[in-house]
């Protein structure tokens, strides 16, 4: 936060007043935030506090608004008056604040100014009967911008009244503001932006789960390095997927009641539904799923790309080009496939699609850094190369500690460029529900 001196986009240019650093998912997940600012040595910044509420846009609908005015007061001693014009809703705590301003119309009593378009939960949250604050200024270079007036707009034509001046007896209005154009439709939009997948590895290279020197063996404190995983990460990637529905699968594991291995199974077992309810959801079913099933393999992740690759492609047929996939895979590093699993990422590259491969334990991960293709192109074993990077592979271990922004930070840190690369290479618009 910085108190503007002059009329510059340089910040040195500005006093800085102090800051607050968070993820966009804790801001979504807790829907208000206060906060207070900080020095850059780590001190308070006196008392100064920042307050950042979060609305979700559940009302597809937009508002197209034309304004102008009539007869507003001149304010400018050598010409008129240089209007523009702030729209305020108020808010749940009775405070008013500003969803929109106007461009400066320079020197007019008379100004017509662009039309405009908001979404309408953020006008009046969604409510056409709510009263609408608009009030009207005189612009100024020097930031000391005059008040014209204002009023509670619920009409097509409202006076604009200065409530100092209402004292005179002459005085009738600083103006008329008039709503030359309203238009309300509703905006286009695709289905869940993001939807993570969950993959779990139940091979037999992660040890007996009845030993403790196995990965999955739940120790007293009710705990192993997958379920510390699955919290970890589950809780940063729950921030950006609005139902919070996960399809979470397994793999490597024989299944009862014929004890097949399976590389792509429901882990509670419903195939048809083997969404889990938030981070608490996927815990349960893994939980609830363990004794149930025989480790085995081998570490095939082929089966479980193609699977998530199957809705992403559907998802392009059936022109949901809003959606996005991400498959998330919990593994202790071992992998039996690697030439299927690098032409199944290769394919992958084409559709909406990423992964985020988190290793568990202390195993040689290197068979996970060779999929992440940060340092050479992917290629399959076609000789085809990748179109773009879609794996992000993080060491759990190197975070077991951290704070969680840590953690986020390496989870997420590719994941943003690969969604906006995805939709440019597409020439797609994502809506307006993703995450930046």
């Amino acid at each position: 936060m910085f108190d503007e001196d002059k009329c510059s986009t340089q910040l040195y240019e500005h006093d800085f007043l102090g800051e607050f650093t968070c993820t966009l998912g804790v801001i979504v997940s807790n829907k208000k935030l206060h906060r207070p600012l900080i020095l850059p040595n780590g001190k308070p910044a006196g008392k100064g506090a920042i307050t950042i509420t979060a609305q979700e846009l559940s009302d597809n609908r937009i508002i197209t608004l034309t304004m102008c005015g009539r007869k507003l007061d001149k304010k400018d001693f050598f010409g008129k008056s240089d209007p523009y014009l702030e729209f305020h809703k108020q808010g749940d705590d009775g405070k008013w604040m500003m969803v929109h301003r106007t461009e400066v119309i320079k020197n007019t009593l008379d100004p017509v100014w662009k039309p405009f378009t908001v979404p309408l939960i953020s006008l009046c949250n969604g409510d056409v009967d709510r009263n609408i604050k608009v009030l009207c200024y005189d612009y100024d270079n020097d930031g000391g911008h005059d008040f014209i007036g204002d009023a509670l707009c619920s009409q097509v034509e409202f006076e604009c009244i200065n409530p100092k001046k209402l004292k005179k007896k002459s005085y009738k209005n600083s103006g008329v503001i008039i709503v030359k154009t309203c238009k309300v439709r509703k905006e286009k939009k695709g289905k869940k932006m993001v939807t993570f997948a969950v993959g779990i590895d139940f091979t037999a290279s992660n040890g007996n789960p009845r030993e403790p020197s196995s990965l999955h063996y739940i120790n007293p404190m009710g705990s192993n390095e997958y379920l510390s995983a699955i919290w970890a990460v589950g809780q940063i990637i729950q921030d950006y997927d609005t139902d919070k529905n996960f399809p979470a699968l397994g793999f490597g594991a024989q299944l009862p009641p014929d004890w097949k291995v399976s590389h792509e199974f429901a882990i509670n077992f419903n195939p048809t539904n083997p969404f889990c309810s938030g981070v608490e959801g996927i815990v349960q079913a893994y939980s609830n799923c363990l004794p149930h099933i025989r480790f085995y393999g081998p570490t095939n992740f082929a089966p479980i790309i193609n699977h998530v690759a199957r809705f992403a492609t559907q998802a392009l047929q059936q022109d949901t080009a809003a959606q996005y996939f991400t498959l998330l895979i919990i593994t202790d590093g071992v992998i039996s496939d690697m030439d299927e699993t690098r032409h199944a990422v290769v394919q992958a590259a084409k559709l909406p699609m990423s992964i985020i491969i988190i290793g568990v334990g202390n195993a040689d991960f290197t068979a996970m850094e060779f999929l992440d293709g940060d340092s050479s192109a992917l290629r399959s074993y076609t000789g085809e190369e990748a179109v773009r990077d879609i794996v992000q592979f993080v060491p759990f271990r190197d975070f077991r500690n951290a704070p969680k922004e840590t953690l986020a930070k390496s989870v997420l840190a590719e994941l943003p460029q690969q969604v906006t690369q995805y939709f440019k290479q597409k020439n797609l618009s994502p809506s307006n529900t993703m995450p930046e």
